[in-house]
This record gives structure tokens, C-alpha cells and sequence, in this order.
């Protein structure tokens, strides 16, 4: 089979914007191309003597996907319409460069799996993130394990925002609190809460194929299926879900999104906690993060506790207010 490549001309500034711009559209097997120096963390777990020698960093970077050639094209055109008005959107927070599009062609790969040789297992503090095709390394056999596999939904430790939430998830959650989970994506900031001592976790997502991924990544990690339900559906506007997950019920809300979207949750993830629970969240490029303050302000409900952060992420926690 071949495949349609598109490849985004962008800044490694904008790398990240891009890339959560062409996953909010379901865009899976994102390709990154660029200069930039791999860090030592960027190494670990990987098998290499010797880096590559590059040449200068001089900003640049390309953002690449793939689609089926046998895609309609009216379907590529809706799509490519949609990637388009996506660019401009990020171009008003950051500097695109070009952001032109080039076409191309390439044979079959295994694109969506290809990616497994690079997870591997590593510990967020004294929590161990291990990929299920792995083995335990010895020297982490006494640490708190979760196993992943985030199949094609977003969420295996590794990104910032993640390792952000979990450790705001270590700091707060207590024996017997009930954690609901908005966005969970590959469930690991929920199974992550019941490792820690949690009851009972609620996690939805709009993505079914993540919460598919989600409810085996429970199974892997022996939680009983009725200790962590998963249910697809927009908590911030369908009534019936909000209904389903509970208003008044838990100690914990935690929500790794975007901003954008939690700028919106300010106005309804304290319908969901009891009174001084606490709501984490993540997924907030830093220039985004006074804007998320703001949306906090704007609901005298919610007191800011603390904002953490870990390369360019931000992560607030606040609490509602008694």
C-alpha cells in the first residue's frame, strides 16, 4: 500500500502547537524532522553509542502525517481545509515560519507501531512506567509499576504533561479518594491514581479508540473494570454524562487537555468535587499560562494552590474553595 505524506514546513518553536493542532484532528503518525541536539533525557532507554552529527539549528523544522492513498479526495480536501485553517489559528501564538504543505508519496510501514522500539521503561520519581512489551529492569522491580500501552491515544508517561500531572496526583492523592479523569487518553493518570491509593477513578475521553486503549490498559494493571470505568463523551457539555459521572462526588478531578479546553473546564469541573477538592491540570504551552489563571479568576469557586512546570509545560493545581 502507498501512502499520501504531508509534510508541514513550521519552526521547532511551533513543533509542539502543530503537532496537538494535527492530533486535535485525529491525525495519528506524526513524523517531527529538525535539528535540535537529542538531551540526555531524550537518550535514556535508547540504544545509542554514538548521536548523529547535525548541522546547525537554525529554527527550522518539519511536521510530517500520512494518509491512506485510497482516501477519498473530497475527504483529503475537507481535511487538508481543516489543517490549513489550523496553521493560521497557531500562527496568531507563535511563529509558524512557512508553514507551507508538501506533498509526496511513500510505501507501506507500519507507521502507527513502528514507535515501540523507542518507549521504553522509565520512572517518574519512585514510579515505574513500563510499555507491556517490556521486561521489568532489575533495578526498578521495587517500584510502583504501571504498564501502558496507549495503542494509538495519547499518554505513555513520557511527555511533560504527564509526568506533571502524576506528580501532582503523588502529592495529593490519599487512601480512599475518588479521582475522576477528564481526557484520559491511555488511562495513565487514572491508573496511576488508583497505584497511589485511590478508590475509585471515572475517566472519560472523546476519543473511543482511547478509550478502548484505556479499558485494556486497566485489565493490564489488574484493576477490576467497575474500580475504573471509561466512557466516551464531552463531560463539558453533555448533560447526561456529567449526570453519569457524578456532581458532588470526587476529591480529585485531573484533566492533561489543552488549554483551551481547560479554560472551559474552570466553569464545570467544580460541579464534579466535593467542597476543597482538588482540580490538576496540564497540557499548557507556557504562553498560555495567564490565560488559564484568568479563566480561574473569572470563578470565584477556585483558589490557586500551586503552578508547577517542566520544560515548556505548565501545570496548575487549585482547589474549591469550602
Amino acid at each position: 500500500m502507498k501512502w499520501l505524506k504531508y509534510t508541514i514546513h513550521t519552526t521547532t518553536e511551533a513543533v509542539d502547537l502543530v503537532s496537538d493542532m494535527l492530533g486535535e484532528l485525529g491525525i495519528e503518525g506524526i513524523e517531527i524532522e529538525d535539528n535540535v541536539p537529542l538531551t540526555e533525557s531524550d537518550t535514556k532507554g535508547m540504544f545509542i553509542d554514538i548521536l548523529p552529527e547535525l548541522p546547525p539549528d537554525e529554527g527550522n523544522a518539519k511536521v510530517s502525517f500520512y494518509l491512506d492513498d485510497d482516501t477519498a479526495p473530497e475527504e483529503i480536501e475537507a481535511l487538508m481545509e481543516q489543517v490549513r485553517d489550523g496553521l493560521e489559528e497557531t500562527a496568531l501564538f507563535v511563529n509558524i515560519g512557512a508553514g507551507t504543505i508538501e506533498t509526496g508519496e511513500t510505501e507501506d510501514k507500519d507507521w502507527i507501531n513502528n514507535w515501540k522500539e523507542f518507549f521504553k521503561p522509565f520512572t517518574v520519581d519512585d514510579i515505574l512506567i513500563k510499555p507491556t512489551w517490556e521486561q521489568i529492569p532489575e533495578e526498578h522491580k521495587d517500584k510502583l509499576m504501571i504498564e501502558i500501552d496507549p495503542g494509538t491515544a495519547f499518554g505513555t508517561g513520557s511527555h511533560e504533561t504527564t509526568q506533571l500531572c502524576i506528580r501532582q496526583l503523588q502529592k495529593y492523592v490519599t487512601p480512599g479518594v475518588k479521582v475522576l479523569d477528564i481526557g484520559t487518553g491511555s488511562g495513565i493518570l487514572g491508573i496511576a491514581a488508583i497505584k497511589l491509593g485511590a478508590e475509585y477513578a471515572f475517566g472519560t475521553d472523546l476519543d473511543e479508540n482511547a478509550v478502548t486503549a484505556a479499558l485494556e490498559n486497566v485489565e493490564v494493571n489488574h484493576i477490576p473494570a467497575e474500580q475504573f470505568p471509561i466512557v466516551t463523551g464531552n463531560i463539558i457539555d453533555d448533560e447526561a454524562l456529567q449526570q453519569q459521572a457524578g456532581i458532588g462526588t470526587y476529591d480529585i478531578v485531573v484533566a492533561n487537555i489543552l488549554a483551551p479546553v481547560i479554560i472551559m473546564l474552570t466553569g464545570e469541573a467544580d460541579r464534579h468535587l466535593k467542597p476543597g477538592g482538588i482540580f490538576i491540570t496540564s497540557g499548557i504551552i507556557n504562553m498560555k499560562e495567564e490565560a488559564v489563571k484568568e479563566a480561574f479568576a473569572a470563578h470565584p469557586v477556585w483558589e490557586v494552590l500551586e503552578t508547577t512546570y517542566q520544560g515548556e509545560w505548565v501545570s496548575i493545581t487549585a482547589r474549591k474553595r469550602i
